[in-house]
């Protein structure tokens, strides 16, 4: 069995949605068990939820791109990071992340630059997205990994659209392929 925790926060309600679609791609792997952790409105998680963290095997952050990096809850929650890197808690667990922005680019990659910067502080194992981008005359908005990330997962959701409707469906399918991908990841280095 491979343990995955997804730690977030969502500003709005897209970042949740993207979080809950790369859950359902790590838990369509057979042996996994994926949680959700929600970082709240003031940057907080529970005694419990870092101690689910303590014991994954892989551990995704996600975190909306607000001014060109993460929110302050998540950097909040990173700040709090440090008394599980000081004894190397999270030292070579497979670590991941996504993020999402109103824009196509909105400043995406610095976010995930963040968090890959995180990761490796905590001595993590990265994984990107192992998928091609959609960048043919014939891509459509819709296709796998249109917004083109190699180093993380990233969607786009308009700032006029409410979480039904963004991030949109092939930013969706993207986030479960990532989400699947980690897993088998982890499985594969627990080996």
């Amino acid at each position: 069995m491979s343990k995955v925790a997804i730690v977030y926060h969502s500003g709005y309600g897209h970042t949740k949605k993207q979080a809950e679609a790369v859950q359902a791609g790590a838990a369509s792997v057979a042996g996994a068990s994926v949680e959700l952790i929600a970082i709240n409105a003031e940057g907080n998680i529970t005694d419990a939820d870092w101690a689910t963290l303590d014991a994954a095997d892989a551990i995704i952050f996600g975190s909306p791109t607000y001014m060109g990096t993460v929110s302050w809850q998540f950097k909040k929650f990173a700040d709090a990071s440090s008394k599980p890197w000081f004894g190397q808690k999270w030292k070579d667990k497979v670590g991941a992340a996504f993020t999402n922005s109103a824009t196509m680019n909105g400043d995406k990659l610095s976010t995930l630059h963040y968090l890959f910067t995180l990761g490796m502080q905590h001595s993590m194992v990265w994984v990107g997205t192992g998928l091609m981008p959609a960048n043919s005359k014939a891509a459509q908005r819709n296709d796998i990994n249109f917004v083109g990330s190699f180093s993380g997962l990233m969607a786009q959701s308009p700032s006029d659209s409410s979480p039904e409707e963004g991030p949109l469906p092939g930013d969706l399918e993207t986030a479960k392929l990532f989400g699947k991908r980690v897993v088998e990841t982890a499985i594969r280095f627990k080996k």
